[in-house]
């Protein structure tokens, strides 16, 4: 047997020093990738824990990320039929009087999908299959990574000091600005924002002594938390702006890295498998015993992908906004090193392959069940709801700015391009609303079978509700919630219509329309406590149909026309985009004036948002998050701006359709440019 050595050197300062890599076979990388897919495909079945931790197994294999100069050597070694993939680990040692230790953590990113080029053929080819951005490792448990502090170099030692983040739980940590190359400065923080700060503080959650994220709610009343005391990938994000807005980086960087290693690889409901790249909704961070030991522990992450769900489904949105994270803390912290990771490359493709491989759907936008998003429970959003539209078309631009054009991502760059191009004009022609359009459709005709027809998706003028005829206002507009053949859901969906402004879904003429019919129907969409997450509610028989007698979603609770303060910070980062701050300013004052006094509730209910939800929880961590957020944006509308997209006129220039060689009549882009509105 013939074995090497190697040492992976960054130019970064990552937690990990220096790791030591194991192959199979000798070739250009170390290894025969064809080989190592076999070897991890038949080593899956073995698989029988999920969650992230360390064990004894042998480190087989490293895929390193971190700058172009980096150097690195391989190992070879025969054992790679005992493989498992990485892991990080933390081990504690308790003395029976209960004191502990910390364990140094370590941060290692397993890689998920060993066999890339099966999974969506329809947007790569299989250019250069030696691509070592290729290789992605299966697993994402049972690991013991190995940690070198010192690296020998002849008669010279080089040595690294571990960074951590130190949290003040009574501050405003302004004088830490890990990553920002500006100037300090401070800033007055009022009474409500210092006790928002430490709320937000004493939420956050540490895996191997550093932080890695907030739990959602941290009621110390509440008895029985469900899964309130866990880490919701959709949740942090308010939390993880927060801490970027006031130079806190760390605990960002360190939960995209840990959430990416949990992307999925492991069976969940009755056997069936999530599709890789699946982020999960959730996870926490246990403590167990090392090994049977009584004084040795090790912190272990334990996601959840949906089967421990409500419903048990699986969340679509969370790789989304994994992605539109990820973008966001380079925007803000300037340290792009790490979207340029080879891992973090290839978890960014692993999630747009899942959402844009082929399937029966013929429409651009993403097909997804009830409950898949913020909507976690029935409510009748299956099918192509606003919201996952758009934070995938979000996710979609934020890819095509992150990812590193070569031979392995050129045709899924172009894939992006389209899959934007029809995104934009789908959402912008068929799903916007306003009195010009509602008429239009109360004068539709039916059964038109034709490549020409008007009423393309066969639209009953009946389906338009009462409440809408005298609701629409004349002036101003706004995105239905759901477009499927024969169905148009009218409601109102805050977070998609909001998100459609922030990332330029809608063009600037409908954005516009869209906050002036917020500020029109204030008392409707805002009353007394910012935002209703949708609107109307639905009451009676269409409560029980829709909603299947849900309970906690009765007309004005919850989900159905609740009202929810985490939406102040989407909001507000679209009222600064659009030039009208004193929109979200108001909306904000509103929100100051209750949720501190009412310990900053999870939503509110009633028409009005006047009571506190009679399950909400209390000490909610991304309403407090979504307050701060607010407040920051607001005082710094620069760093707002980083946050935000504007409109891509490239995009209007280039249809899908052009590149078919069908005879079918190319879609038209004339109606898509006429809401423009050119400066």
């Amino acid at each position: 047997m013939n074995t090497g050595s190697c040492i992976g050197i960054s130019t970064m300062k990552p937690y990990c020093r220096v790791l030591l890599i194991s192959y199979k076979r000798s070739s250009v990388f170390g290894f025969s990738p064809e080989k190592f897919n076999d070897v991890i495909t038949n080593n899956l079945s073995k698989f029988h824990g999920r969650r992230s931790r360390c064990c004894k197994s042998q480190i087989v294999g490293y895929i390193p990320v971190i700058d172009s100069n980096r150097r690195a050597f391989s190992v070879s070694n025969s054992n790679l039929d005992q493989s498992r993939a990485f892991g990080t680990s933390c081990r504690v040692n308790q003395s029976k009087g209960g004191g502990g230790r910390r364990g140094r953590g370590v941060l290692v990113i397993p890689y998920v999908a060993s066999d890339f080029r099966n999974h969506s053929t329809s947007v790569e080819t299989h250019v250069n299959e030696q691509n070592f951005e290729r290789i992605y490792i299966q697993g994402g448990l049972n690991v013991k990574p190995l940690v070198i502090e010192r690296i020998e170099t002849g008669h010279d030692v080089v040595k690294e000091e571990e960074s951590t983040v130190e949290f003040n739980r009574s501050s405003v940590n302004i004088d830490n600005l890990t990553g920002l190359n500006e100037k300090k400065v401070e800033r007055k923080v009022s009474e409500i924002e210092e006790e928002a700060w430490s709320l937000l503080r004493n939420a956050v959650v540490s895996y191997c002594g550093n932080p890695v994220g907030t739990v959602a709610a941290n009621d110390p009343s509440d008895n029985q938390p469900l899964n309130y005391d866990q880490v919701f990938i959709r949740d942090f994000v308010p939390s993880a702006l927060a801490f970027l807005l006031n130079g806190e980086g760390e605990i960002v960087k360190n939960f995209l890295l840990h959430t990416l290693q949990l992307q999925s690889w492991e069976k969940t409901v009755d056997c069936y498998s999530p599709g890789q790249g699946l982020m999960p909704a959730s996870f926490k961070v246990r403590t167990v015993p090392l090994d049977g030991s009584n004084e040795a522990y090790e912190d272990v992450l334990d996601p959840d992908f949906g089967e421990s769900a409500i419903g048990r489904v699986a969340p679509v949105d969370s790789g989304l906004w994994w992605i539109i994270l990820l973008r966001a803390y380079g925007k803000i912290t300037g340290d792009y090193a790490l979207q340029e990771r080879v891992d973090v490359q290839t978890g960014i493709r692993l999630v747009l392959n899942l959402c844009l491989t082929d399937g029966f759907d013929m429409f651009p936008s993403l097909l997804v069940t009830d409950g898949s998003c913020m909507i976690d429970r029935r409510m009748g959003i299956h099918g192509h709801p606003l919201e996952i539209q758009a934070l995938f078309y979000s996710a979609l631009r934020c890819s095509r700015e992150m990812l590193i054009v070569n031979d392995g991502t050129k045709n899924l760059v172009a894939a992006i391009n389209n899959r934007l191009s029809a995104l934009s004009f789908h959402i912008r022609e068929y799903y916007w609303v306003d009195i010009q359009k509602i008429n239009e459709i109360y004068r539709y005709k039916t059964e038109e079978y034709s490549t020409d027809a008007i009423n393309k998706f066969n639209i009953y003028p009946d389906q338009i509700p009462s409440w809408l005829v005298d609701w629409i206002p004349d002036k101003g507009g706004y995105l239905i919630g759901n477009l499927q053949p024969a169905h148009m859901d009218f409601r109102f969906f805050t977070l998609g219509n909001i998100w459609a402004i922030v990332s330029s879904l809608g063009s600037p003429q409908q954005n516009d329309g869209i906050l002036s019919l917020i500020e029109d129907k204030w008392e409707d969409l805002v009353g007394q406590m910012p935002l209703k997450i949708c609107y109307p509610a639905l009451e009676n028989d269409e409560w029980r149909i829709i909603t299947g007698s849900d309970p906690k979603n009765t007309p004005w609770s919850y989900h159905n026309g609740g009202s929810w303060p985490t939406l102040l910070w989407q909001f507000t980062l679209a009222c600064i985009k659009m030039g009208r701050p004193e929109l979200a300013q108001k909306a904000v004052a509103l929100a100051e004036k209750r949720l501190s006094v009412d310990q900053w509730p999870e939503y509110y209910d009633t028409r009005s948002g006047r009571f506190i939800g009679k399950q909400s929880r209390h000490f909610q961590t991304w309403t407090i998050a979504g307050f701060l957020t607010s407040k920051m944006l607001l005082e710094n509308p620069a760093k707002a701006s980083l946050l935000f997209w504007e409109e891509d006129y490239e995009l209007l220039e280039t249809c899908v359709c052009a590149l078919s060689k069908t005879g079918r009549k190319k879609c038209s882009r004339v109606a898509a440019r006429s809401h423009q509105i050119l400066i």
